[in-house]
């Protein structure tokens, strides 16, 4: 009898984990070339609203908790979403490559609960969050995009310090580096630097590069100076402090000659 429980209980985590995965799969399909067809981007972000039901069926006292502990999955989907949209209603390679980015993401990405993932998991949100908001600053004030990078900067911070560490308070820190980012946008609005990759439909803002870079680098000293009680030892980061500086120093020297400026 028990190596009878035993068995269905494993065909049912087998039927459960390939229901789980189909549906990322027509998730990750139908947010994007529905927003084609449709041609507008509410179509794509009620799919993802609608992935997050869980989110919403708590008691209105832990909706917010909820929200900010679901903002980078949200920031990922949105983002992909916004991205299939910009493309354009005639499909692109672009299409089908952010398609099958939104489902790695859901069924290999956003499963990973190390720190190393975590980490990943929050610089993937800046970098097509960021791409996102770039993309959108033409038509929108620069105000809107200040305040959307402020989200993007909370949320993935606030990400990476609930998951990987017990501070009881992590709020502050998260909107100091919110804050950060919001500021670090409005800088770079006036001159947003845009690369195009015609062939492929592919679009990758210079802000987005920087922000991510920044934001790894970052996590690297908090960490180190957090580990040693708030001390600061520059041979433990100098390997990711350095090969950051360099890629800031080449994106922003090498390359600031774009095919077009937003």
């Amino acid at each position: 009898m028990a190596s009878d429980y035993i068995f269905i209980r494993k065909s049912r985590n087998a039927v459960s984990n390939f229901l789980h995965a189909l549906l990322n799969i027509l998730l990750g399909v139908g947010s994007v070339f529905a927003t084609i067809v449709s041609g507008s981007w509410i179509i794509g972000f009620i799919l993802v609203l609608l992935s997050k039901w869980r989110m919403f069926a708590v008691r209105p006292h832990y909706l917010w908790l909820n929200i900010k502990s679901n903002l980078v999955d949200l920031i990922v989907g949105f983002s992909i979403v916004l991205l299939a949209f910009f493309s354009g209603t005639s499909v692109l390679p672009a299409h089908y490559i952010l398609s099958a980015v939104y489902i790695i993401w859901l069924t290999v990405v956003k499963p990973k609960t190390t720190e190393s993932w975590n980490l990943a998991q929050a610089l993937f949100a800046i970098f097509i969050g960021t791409t996102a908001v770039s993309i959108l600053s033409a038509n929108i004030n620069s105000v809107v995009i200040a305040l959307l990078e402020f989200i993007i900067g909370y949320g993935s911070a606030r990400h990476v310090l609930a998951q990987n560490n017990n501070m009881n308070d992590n709020g502050f820190p998260a909107l100091i580096f919110g804050t950060v980012f919001a500021e670090i946008a409005l800088l770079c609005h006036s001159w947003l630097i845009v690369y195009t990759f015609m062939d492929l439909g592919i679009i990758i803002p210079q802000l987005a590069i920087i922000l991510t870079v920044f934001a790894f680098m970052t996590e690297r000293i908090y960490r180190s100076v957090e580990e040693r009680d708030g001390s600061f030892k520059f041979k433990e980061i100098a390997a990711p402090l350095i090969f950051s500086v360099i890629i800031l120093a080449v994106v922003i020297i090498g390359f600031s000659e774009p095919i077009f400026n937003v």
